[in-house]
């Protein structure tokens, strides 16, 4: 498996709307995307598109949440992880478990509308790494 380039960083957020206008206020980005719901993970997300690149802001829609747990141990919230883009997300996944990294659960739709995984830290010196299927053309 070849690893593409880097796509976003995922930043957890407590509140959604004060972090997007941060962004806003401070960085003047290029454009942020409409909130997307994600409704099967309970998170809310909106992408702030920089001149150099891409931050996923995410915030949790109840506490039940993967990220509502990480807000607990970081209440101002705080990068969650990196993304990067592969060209196959089942041969990733297959690579990923021939060099015993641990996938922490089967692909499924990424915020980007793309199939997604995530490497366990552990194994990744610490980095919640997210690898996302490059998206097809016109998508």
């Amino acid at each position: 498996m070849k690893l593409g380039p880097l796509n976003h960083v995922g930043v957890a957020v407590p509140n959604l709307e004060e972090a997007v206008a941060c962004y806003q206020e401070i960085f003047t980005p290029e454009s942020i995307s409409d909130v997307i719901i994600l409704e099967d993970r309970g998170l809310r997300v909106q992408f702030v598109n920089l001149p150099t690149g891409q931050v996923e802001l995410i915030a949790p829609m109840h506490d039940k949440t993967a990220i509502a747990k990480f807000l607990e141990a970081n209440p101002l919230g705080g990068q969650h992880h990196i993304c990067f883009e592969v060209a196959d997300i089942h041969a990733a996944v297959a690579d990923m478990e021939a060099k015993n990294i641990r996938v922490l659960a089967s692909p499924r739709l990424g915020a980007h509308g793309t199939p997604v995984i995530f490497l366990h830290p552990k194994d990744m010196g610490g980095v919640l790494i997210e690898l996302m299927e490059t998206p097809k053309e016109g998508h």
